[in-house]
């Protein structure tokens, strides 16, 4: 009698094997959903609706420097609480390493951007005397968080063997074995290049998890904050830190990009009246084009560039419109499976007309290159003309 209660337990269990089984292998669906490809099925509706009132041409506002003034502080609402900054002034800087290169000094620098945290970055300074105009040189995203500013400049000999090794791999396929911060530092520019909230010394004590980027972006705005923004916020502090040193001469500092790099790059230019000239390469696109079910794209870059609510306002080539009159280049790749062809064409016509409504349409400089998601050599040296002419 007493083996029963041991085979029904069995039985128990084997049901329960089979079932979590089951549901392991075979996602549950239902027949009715509201989802699909990881947007609402009523994303061709939202898209519609989505107007753009403080646009440029939209907006009831034609001062332009009014406008500018307004459309920018509506993007600094969206972007929820700054960090705050640092108790110290000037802000705590501590070097960490340095060595001599050829033409420039490389120092990798711990420099206090908040209250709440210091940011690892390089510096490097061109050898001669200055001062100098300078880029705050903005690393990607690329699912790839365990370098940041070691993606746009070469680490120290110093540094840890595994960092070097990833570095160099990672530089082959994107930048064609050219570290861009390096090339604008040898051709006599201060460059500046720090990591960006969760990629390399900002990461997770766990390690590298691109899973995880979205979940720590939510749990960051249950705190009022967001994370993208953060990024922005920091890009911004480090111009002003850029433009303080001696060796540079703040009437002449620009920034530049690739990928996820582009996009701070023409959001540090809105934002920041410290940037004289900004060059981003591969990202710009529109939103009805991102968001749709159009081009089975579903999302670019998702948290990483996510500002709450400010597509009820503004679209991404709106934003970058806050540079105007500044020279601004974007370059964008014909074979980019991340930005449509349509899509970048449009946002580079929208861009036009604003550059164009203040008469500075020559300032802006929109090109694309049959490349695809990259930054090869041909465009590292498209940027350096660009600066050489306009800082």
């Amino acid at each position: 009698m007493k083996r029963i209660p041991n085979l029904l337990l069995l039985l128990v269990f084997a049901v329960l094997f089979v079932y979590s089984s089951h549901t392991d292998a075979q996602t549950q669906k239902r027949t009715r959903y509201e989802f699909h490809r990881n947007l609402p099925v009523y994303a061709d509706s939202l898209i519609k609706d989505l107007t753009y009132p403080l646009a440029w041409g939209n907006s009831e506002i034609t001062d332009f420097e009014e406008w500018r003034r307004v459309a920018r502080q509506r993007v600094f609402d969206c972007m929820l609480t700054p960090p705050p900054p640092p108790a110290q002034r000037p802000v705590e800087v501590t070097v960490i390493g340095e060595e001599q290169r050829k033409g420039y000094k490389a120092r990798k620098i711990d420099i206090r951007l908040s209250r709440y945290y210091s940011v690892p970055a390089y510096l490097l300074i061109p050898d001669g005397k200055g001062p100098f105009p300078a880029v705050n040189v903005l690393h990607d995203h690329g699912g790839h968080f365990f370098i940041g500013k070691e993606k746009m400049v070469r680490p120290l000999k110093s540094e840890d063997a595994a960092v070097v090794k990833d570095a160099e791999a990672w530089l082959t396929p994107l930048y064609e074995g050219q570290f861009l911060g390096d090339f604008l530092a040898q051709n006599g520019f201060v460059v500046f290049c720090a990591d960006a909230p969760m990629w390399g010394e900002r990461g997770r004590s766990e390690g590298d998890d691109r899973a995880k980027y979205d979940m720590i972006a939510g749990n960051m705005m249950m705190y009022g904050i967001d994370l993208s923004a953060y990024m922005t916020y920091d890009d911004i502090s480090g111009t002003e830190f850029l433009a303080s040193l001696p060796e540079v001469d703040p009437q002449r500092i620009g920034c530049t990009g690739c990928s996820m790099g582009a996009y701070r790059t023409w959001m540090l230019a809105a934002l920041s009246d410290r940037i004289k000239a900004g060059a981003a390469v591969c990202w710009m696109t529109t939103t009805d084009e991102q968001m749709s079910f159009k081009y089975k794209r579903t999302e670019n870059g998702g948290f990483a560039n996510c500002l709450p609510g400010l597509r009820r306002w503004l679209d991404y080539p709106h934003i970058a419109s806050l540079a105007c009159p500044k020279p601004m280049l974007f370059i964008n790749g014909s074979q980019d499976k991340l930005f449509p062809v349509p899509s970048v064409y449009k946002a580079f016509q929208q861009m036009h007309d604003v550059w164009d409504s203040q008469g500075a349409d020559s300032r802006l400089e929109t090109e694309l290159w049959d490349i695809p998601h990259s930054c090869p050599l041909k465009a590292q040296m498209r940027v350096l003309l660009f600066f050489q002419k306009y800082l």
